[in-house]
């Protein structure tokens, strides 16, 4: 068999393993991630459609399989099986105890259909490989918290929330419609429409203290996550311009993503770095004051008092 004819037959196998984990997917989608043109797509459906495969294909929407149409599991590779034990351990630390438990059922499965060799792989690096996270991501109250949210916005159905701000420790009860999901500086967050305040609002999961299922649809039809979360990201913030010695910049070049960094370009002896910042009232001014005897504020003025009044502060309780 010719390399021409392995790299094809690799392919059309792949073609159909993409058919059956999608609803619908283009010709121009599979040509793009097999970096092959579209006549070539097109002459591979035609082989699987020839071999029986129920091939469905509507012009303008892309193809699918026949509903009910199943092949036994394909055989994974050795790499592949890693990247199972990657992602169970990942998942066990760093999602709800309902997925993690999902999860470990379907890695079972998995697990299950390995050849010997693989197994054996898995067993040995299963007990060698750990991960931890820094902090508890949810309430123990709320167990199953991203399950919910995501049946949440995959059904379009709003979910009952009690919630405790970083502003107060009395938690509010709350309505909201999730939007979407993300994982940022080592926390989960929701953003939402919340019926309490008819704004969108994002929220932590550690700090929900419930989270329960409702049969209340939707009220609104919602954007994407992306899109909310650019507007909100201008609508809240403040832009910042600092001044830091190159020296001391790579020291802090993890952190800043935490405070809203866009860009930084270099300057002489320095890099300036610019920011929209979501607090400069005490987040941004108390991490830059960790690294102040290196740095400038450019603007806002704001910060610059800010960071005045601190440093007043903590010589006032110094000289007392």
């Amino acid at each position: 068999m010719s390399v021409d004819t392995t790299k094809r037959f690799d392919r059309i196998i792949a073609i159909l393993i993409q058919l059956q984990a999608s609803k619908k997917i283009t010709a121009k989608v599979l040509a793009e991630r097999f970096q092959v043109s579209l006549r070539t797509i097109y002459r591979d459906i035609r082989t699987l459609e020839s071999c029986g495969v129920p091939v469905v294909g509507e012009a303008g929407l892309g193809y699918s399989i026949m509903e009910g149409y199943r092949l036994p599991p394909v055989m994974f590779t050795k790499e592949e099986a890693i990247s199972f034990l990657a992602a169970q351990k990942l998942m066990q630390k760093f999602t709800d105890k309902s997925l993690g438990e999902h999860y470990a059922t379907a890695m079972l499965k998995i697990k299950a259909i390995l050849r010997g060799k693989e197994k054996d792989w898995l067993a040995i690096l299963d007990t060698q490989v750990i991960i931890t996270s820094v902090k508890p991501l949810f309430h123990e109250g709320s167990p199953d918290a991203l399950e919910v949210l995501f049946e949440s916005i995959a059904e379009g159905k709003q979910v009952f929330m009690k919630y405790r701000s970083l502003r107060t420790d009395i938690p509010t009860e709350r309505m909201i419609e999730p939007v979407g999901i993300y994982h940022e500086n080592n926390n989960w967050y929701v953003l939402g429409f919340c019926h309490s305040r008819l704004d969108y609002r994002q929220f932590r999961t550690d700090r929900m203290l419930l989270v329960k299922r409702s049969q209340k649809r939707f009220s609104r039809t919602h954007g994407s996550l992306e899109a909310y979360r650019n507007q909100q990201h201008l609508r809240h913030t403040t832009r910042v311009r600092i001044l830091v010695d190159r020296k001391i910049a790579p020291h802090i070049a993890e952190g800043k993503f935490r405070y809203g960094f866009e860009s930084e370009k270099a300057k002489g002896n320095h890099v300036e770095m610019t920011f929209q910042s979501p607090d400069i009232e005490n987040a941004f001014p108390r991490w830059y004051m960790m690294f102040g005897d290196y740095a400038e504020i450019l603007e806002p003025a704001q910060l610059r008092h800010r960071v005045l009044e601190l440093s007043r502060n903590i010589h006032d309780k110094l000289s007392q």
